[in-house]
């Protein structure tokens, strides 16, 4: 979940690493550090402790640093906790090898101690400092191999990893490999970069390699060179970012967040109009044939945190419109449970970046017993996208703030989309009803915006609730996936205590936690479900609860009983996590923001989990 970045041209690289980092700052906050040198001079390396703006002061913005070759490294701590000495990079005690890391190394202890015994020494808790000495130890064994030392290393680690290192003896080259972990490389005008993700260097390029899985490379001013573990050279094609520099900018709003709450219109309209062409859902490019859709036997929707939440509300929908068994699945749990696969179903793993740790690993575990998956992700060219039978790209642009907020809305566009062209294939539903609901997805982003109006009530209502111990979020059915989703962004970002109920489940103990003026907000958009999750929200507030409900419009009896209320526009009950979910993202923001705390990279949190 670290980021790291690097550059190697005929311009200054310590000012290219830091601004890159800053990009990359979402994905890693508690130390930092870079490594640059110019020619056959020593290598200069300064590490921070704290957010990266210390290595900023620390090195005059880069410009105390002269070198135009460089690697970065912004850090979320795995092994060793926060502190300048575990900031990367690291090095070896001769200072010959050099090298920033994102990833785990499993095996760290077994291979520290091997590397104890032949030797050498420990300086911080890290495991990359392991596989910095490992890589010297190979490459003074095996003659200064720099793509044999490395490709060694890598067949003795265990774990994920995005490497690069830097070498005494190659002054003008960064040496890359990739386990698991995110890397780019990107070429232009005789210069050469790298980075943990597209945002880092997106300014100066958009045409990318992605690096393959036990893979590595040489970057040298303007050129790459690509090789397989064996040290063979192998040919890659270039990738083409279509995102503007300009979307992984704030655009004058105070936090990413709120930008990205903004940018949900857009976000969910791109991603319809990708799906829906003269009036028809087209799922050409994803690759899912009529005949495969109608042998579909069971659907495992596998992924983690809010693009969970996104499964829970597609199993309603998929269920309910197309009559298949739909199971939804925590990835991290997934492949340790040794799941039972029916060899006709379909494993959807969902990932915005499509390279989180554990989901990828369920798509291989799924791949391994010969079963079909799709992906759906933002990313192009992630590893998700690449190794999954089938991919449905969402077109959400670079989403920076920690908490999501459009690649969800995205995500729940993509399972729409798959629900209303399975239940027509399969005819679950008949032309007009199919027409009903592709209009109705149409009038979506206009309704989003409708409800972004209102923000200046939440505003209100939030600040009103700063200091709050608890809240609890309710609701039935898909307003129970929607409740889901409200109190992960309130406890992400504001560090309040939250959780979801099915609202039939408070009387089963968690009533018990109600208190004078505790907050429950209650999601009210199923009209058969109204009424009795209507008279749970009158239970807890003769308990002594506060009440926020959100509903639809027509529903204003519901001021009877709440204090509080958030009305959104009419929609298909298939549809109305689009537009519930928007008042519980901006609740959240503004309540961190009522709080004094950093709405984009709250405490702990990474943007983009790639260990385990």
């Amino acid at each position: 979940m670290c980021g790291i970045v690097g550059f190697i041209g005929d311009r200054q690289a310590a000012p290219i690493i830091l601004e890159g980092l800053t990009r990359l700052e979402y994905r890693g906050y508690d130390s930092a550090g870079i490594a640059v040198r110019d020619g056959d001079s020593p290598m200069e390396i300064v590490k921070a402790k704290g957010r990266l703006k210390v290595l900023f002061e620390k090195t005059n913005g880069g410009n105390s640093l002269s070198g135009n070759c460089g690697i970065g490294h912004t850090r979320w701590a795995t092994h060793g906790e926060p502190s300048e000495v575990n900031a990367h990079p690291h090095y070896s005690d001769d200072y010959s090898v050099v090298a920033v890391h994102n990833g785990i190394i499993e095996n760290y202890q077994e291979l520290k101690e091997k590397l104890i015994k032949k030797g050498y020494k420990f300086y911080s808790g890290t495991d990359t400092e392991v596989a910095v000495k490992l890589i010297h130890y190979y490459y003074n064994k095996y003659f200064g191999n720099p793509i044999d030392a490395i490709n060694r290393s890598m067949v003795r680690i265990r774990g994920s990893y995005a490497l690069a290192v830097m070498f005494k003896d190659y002054p003008d080259e960064i040496y890359v490999a990739r386990k698991d972990s995110p890397m780019i490389i990107g070429i232009e005008n005789g210069e050469a970069y790298f980075a943990s993700d597209v945002p880092a260097i997106l300014k100066y390029t958009r045409n990318v390699y992605y690096i393959g899985n036990l893979e590595s490379a040489r970057l040298q001013k303007g050129s790459v060179t690509f090789y397989n573990i064996d040290g063979e050279e192998i040919q890659k094609e270039i990738t083409e970012i279509k995102w503007d520099a300009e979307a992984a900018e704030k655009a004058g709003f105070e936090h990413f967040m709120m930008k990205e709450i903004h940018e949900q219109p857009k976000a969910v309209s791109d991603t319809i109009n990708s799906l829906v062409s003269d009036g028809r859902i087209n799922l050409d490019n994803v690759g899912l044939s009529d005949e495969v859709i109608k042998n579909i036997s069971q659907i495992y929707i596998v992924a983690c945190g809010s693009a969970y939440h996104v499964g829970v509300t597609a199993q309603y929908v998929i269920e309910d419109l197309t009559r298949i068994p739909v199971r939804v699945e925590i990835a991290s749990e997934f492949r340790y449970r040794k799941p039972l696969l029916d060899k006709n179903g379909l494993v959807i793993i969902i990932s915005q970046s499509g390279e989180t740790a554990d989901s990828l690993a369920a798509l291989r575990e799924a791949k391994n017993l010969g079963v079909r998956t799709l992906g759906i992700v933002n990313v192009v060219g992630s590893s998700i996208a690449r190794e999954a039978d089938d991919v449905l790209y969402t077109l959400a642009g670079p989403e920076i703030a920690v908490a999501t907020t459009k690649a969800y809305s995205a995500q729940l566009i993509a399972c729409y989309a798959l629900a209303i062209h399975f239940a027509k294939v399969r005819e679950q539903i008949d032309d007009n009803e199919y027409k009903n609901l592709i209009d109705e997805l149409l009038t979506l982003p206009d309704k989003i915006s409708k409800v972004l109006d209102d923000k200046e009530r939440i505003q209100w209502f939030a600040s009103k609730f700063a200091n709050a111990k608890d809240v609890f979020f309710i609701g039935r059915g898909i307003d129970y996936s929607i409740s889901l989703e409200g109190s992960l962004k309130m406890k992400e970002i504001s560090y309040i205590h939250s959780e979801a109920y099915a609202a039939g489940e408070l009387k089963h103990g968690t009533i018990s936690l109600i208190e004078d003026g505790t907050l429950v907000i209650g999601v009210l958009t199923q009209q058969d479900l109204y009424e009795k999750t209507l008279s749970n929200m009158v239970e807890v507030k003769s308990r002594g609860a506060y009440l926020m409900g959100i509903t639809n419009y027509g529903n204003y009896n519901i001021e009877d009983t709440v204090d509080f209320t958030v009305y959104i526009p009419k929609t298909d009950k298939h549809f109305t996590a689009s537009l519930a979910v928007v008042p519980l993202q901006l609740m959240g923001y503004y309540i961190s923001v009522a709080r004094g705390l950093d709405v984009d990279k709250p405490r702990n949190l990474a943007k983009s989990v790639t260990v385990e």
